[in-house]
């Protein structure tokens, strides 16, 4: 009898707390007016709706299904706020930044060894100290330091290109790496097969995918990673530790080659080696050494994937678009001439190259959704509640695409950024580079690089489709992948790469 009696009042228990439950969940739902979006279900919310590949898009077909440029989902309890309009999200992540700046606890990023990527910090002081040196060491009028850096890295892209040009996209990956790893910590990468390289490659596309909403249980259930990695489920543990082991060789290997590198004899200033030095001279705290570590991390694992797909881009849209490279290539003509290469000095000289930039990471940017921000305190936007905690969602390919601001969004066009006198237009924000306090903080010298990529190539080198054994042009396909669930790739394609001119050769070994 009390046997069944305890059965009949547990049962009864898990009764009302179900209906507490639901009661809670039908009445955040009902008295609040959040931003309209999918029906979600009792308790899970709208985990089954939440896109994990190909957000973006899936985000702009919300717009239209509910005829509203901000939506909302949530699930278990957690509220997402996606923003598809530029008007709002410089409402929010700017105008109010002081309660949109923060970023959602990921519990599988310390399990990766990540817990120092400055982009994923949640504000406060730590995040503070790490900005601040960023702003000191990227600012605009610090960027001519890494100058001589990147100069040296293109000169040798441009050289490789000469030599192999079919293998065009290692050239581009060994830049792409080289520049940060150079300037951080005076690295000199010398092959694509570079341990370094390597190790970047494989790190950010294992670990992508665990950090994105619904990527792994690790980030609901984190004790799981205690259990196992020989019980059979535990997948994503196993990718954590290979991952954390790659993401330990990246901060390894540049470090221990500096070190090695400053016990010999004096080397080329970088970001790590300044501070080394300084270390050997005053003072210096823990934390000081952690925070330059970080960002020197920081800076080699997120500049180098983005500018290996938008370079990636370049080249298929200048195989894909030939009067546009002409275009380029007869304003570069005129302006920097045949017998030199174009420099820094002549960007604000080449408004059709710039063009070409800002059009570039328009049509394609390499992130088409911001990194979360994280409201920190209640707050309400043209009539919708919108909850402390909810992670908000930039979603820059529908504003870079959106078609009252962008005639025919969805073709290449470097005109769109000229006036009728062939300037360029005030029109100059480049989205891809994110949004109030947590804006890229190095997007001057990402600029810088990108822009002198451009340049350099169009004035080397002309960039056409593929031909056959029969001579017949080989179609490059258009797909595009997001291998690591952040970055937009360019599916792999051939094109041919030839010099200009007999010149070329002699430009790029003076």
């Amino acid at each position: 009898m009390n046997s069944a009696l305890t059965i009949a009042f547990s049962a009864l228990a898990s009764g009302v707390v179900v209906l507490c439950a639901l009661w809670a969940w039908n009445k955040s739902h009902t008295i609040r007016h959040f931003p309209p979006g999918p029906k979600p279900w009792p308790i899970i919310g709208n985990l089954l709706d939440i896109p994990m590949r190909h957000a973006a898009n899936v985000y702009l077909e919300w717009s239209v299904k509910y005829k509203s440029h901000i939506l909302h989902a949530s699930a278990f309890g957690s509220h997402v706020l996606i923003l598809n309009k530029l008007e709002d999200a410089v409402e929010l992540l700017e105008n109010r930044s002081q309660k949109y700046s923060s970023r959602p606890e990921i519990p599988v990023l310390g399990m990766l060894g990540w817990q120092g990527n400055i982009p994923f910090m949640s504000y406060g002081h730590i995040w503070r100290v790490h900005k601040k040196v960023c702003q000191q060491s990227f600012r605009q009028e610090a960027q001519h330091l890494y100058n001589p850096v990147q100069i040296d890295k293109i000169r040798l892209f441009l050289r490789n290109l000469l030599e192999t040009p079919d293998n065009f996209e290692q050239h581009n990956k060994l830049f792409s790496v080289g520049v940060p790893l150079a300037t951080m910590y005076g690295y000199n990468v010398q092959a694509a097969n570079d341990p370094c390289v390597a190790a970047a490659d494989e790190g950010v596309h294992l670990a992508g995918p665990l950090c994105m909403p619904g990527g792994t249980l690790l980030n609901v259930f984190p004790a799981l990673r205690h259990i196992p990695t020989w019980v059979p489920g535990t997948g994503s543990m196993r990718t954590v530790k290979r991952a954390r082991a790659l993401t330990e060789e990246m901060i390894r290997v540049p470090m221990d080659d500096l070190k090695k590198r400053m016990a010999e004899g004096p080397v080329p200033p970088s970001l790590v080696s300044t501070f080394l030095e300084k270390k050997n001279t005053t003072e210096t705290s823990k934390q000081e050494e952690e925070v330059v570590a970080n960002v020197a991390y920081t800076v080699y694992g997120a500049a180098s994937d983005t500018t290996i797909a938008a370079t990636s881009t370049f080249f298929y849209l200048m195989a894909t678009h030939p009067e546009v490279q002409r275009k380029a290539q007869a304003e570069l003509d005129r302006v920097v001439g045949p017998v030199h290469l174009p420099t820094f000095e002549d960007r604000y000289q080449l408004p059709y190259v710039e063009a070409i930039y800002r059009e570039l990471l328009r049509w394609r940017p390499p992130l088409t959704m911001c990194v979360p921000h994280i409201l920190t305190e209640d707050d309400y936007y043209k009539g919708y509640y919108i909850q402390k905690g909810t992670a908000v969602l930039a979603n820059i390919w529908s504003m870079s695409h959106n078609e009252e601001v962008y005639e025919n969004p969805f073709e290449f066009v470097p005109e769109r950024f000229l006036d009728e006198h062939g300037d360029l237009t005030k029109n100059d924000r480049v989205l891809a580079y994110g949004f109030g306090r947590r804006i890229c903080v190095g997007k001057h010298v990402a600029s810088s690089s990108m822009w002198l990529i451009i340049a350099s190539i169009l004035a080397t080198f002309n960039i056409g489709k593929a031909k056959d054994s029969h001579g017949n042009e080989i179609p490059i396909n258009d797909q595009y992948m997001d291998p690591n669930g952040f970055v937009q790739h360019k599916a792999p394609f051939k094109c041919s790469i030839t010099p200009r001119s007999d010149r070329v050769k002699d430009l790029l070994t003076e």
